[in-house]
């Protein structure tokens, strides 16, 4: 009866390569990342060109050189992956505070600096009301309103200020009101277009330095709107000064009505923090 040799039914793997295994037909051997099947029995015939014992079945990449490698094309903390034209690319960490911006179709992504004008961040607070101001402050002797400030880190030394800040209360007599501005503890310095120290008078109100509060049987609101660049990423703290003819300042209600119930929540100030490089103030001192 003659002999059929049926060889193997399926693909032996042999693992690595090695010079003294002998191979048999469809064997299949590892060497340098790619698999290669033997065609022809034999012992010590390396694979790669000898075709004559045997043919590749999967070859390897190159390692990242052609941008198929992830593990090579990303090397640093906050890469990004992208693929540009030809292949996988790495895109490295932009700088602290930028956004991430593609260029459309066709074009690779990029970091760029966030639009200028936007608000960084809104800082609030209020007071309840219940607070009483006493007695004669006279002319330039100011006195800072205790409780009455706020204390904030800007984003950015180039940021700038939208301040509005809202006095609710009324007096017995008249009681002036104007926002100081101090960086890192220093010297509080006024904010506003107006003059340096308050004007204790009755007939004088300089509305972009201070408020002005007077005998009400109501207690009204008054509120300012001040803009700001203090040119510094350290603390800066606003703070309500106050001088007075005499009498009392009710905060929050009447001079005329001494109920508690009449505390309402109405003194606060918001402040809106904004990207500052292309904001300009301009002051018109003829209007």
């Amino acid at each position: 009866m003659a002999t059929v040799n049926l060889g193997a039914i399926k693909f032996n793997w042999k693992g690595a390569y090695s010079n003294s295994t002998a191979y048999a037909v469809d064997d299949v051997v590892s060497s340098g990342g790619s698999s290669y099947v033997c065609i022809q029995a034999h012992t010590n015939q390396p694979v790669g060109n000898a075709t004559a014992y045997w043919n590749i079945m999967s070859s390897a990449g190159t390692n990242g050189t052609n941008g198929t490698d992830v593990g090579t094309t990303l090397t640093t903390q906050g890469d990004i992956l992208y693929r540009d034209g030809s292949g996988l690319q790495r895109l490295a960490a932009g700088t602290s505070g930028q956004v991430l911006q593609t260029g459309g179709s066709g074009a690779n992504p990029s970091w760029a600096t966030a639009s200028s004008g936007s608000v960084l961040k809104v800082y609030t607070k209020m007071w309840a009301g219940s607070k009483t101001l006493s007695g004669s402050i006279s002319n330039g002797s100011a006195t800072a309103v205790s409780d009455y400030e706020i204390s904030i880190t800007p984003q950015s030394n180039t940021s700038k200020f939208l301040i509005h800040w809202t006095i609710s209360g009324s007096n017995t007599d008249h009681r002036f009101f104007q926002l100081r501005r101090s960086i890192g503890g220093a010297t509080a310095t006024n904010i506003g277009m107006g003059n340096a120290s308050l004007a204790n008078s009755n007939t004088y109100n300089d509305w972009n330095s201070f408020f002005n509060l007077s005998t009400t049987n109501s207690y009204p609101n008054k509120t300012n709107i001040f803009f700001d660049a203090p040119a510094t990423a350290s603390s800066v703290k606003y703070q309500l000064y106050h001088e007075g003819h005499g009498g009392t300042f009710y905060f929050g209600r009447s001079h005329n009505n001494s109920s508690s119930a009449q505390y309402a929540s109405l003194n606060s100030v918001s402040i809106f923090e904004l990207d500052g490089s292309s904001i300009t103030n301009t002051y018109d001192a003829s209007n």
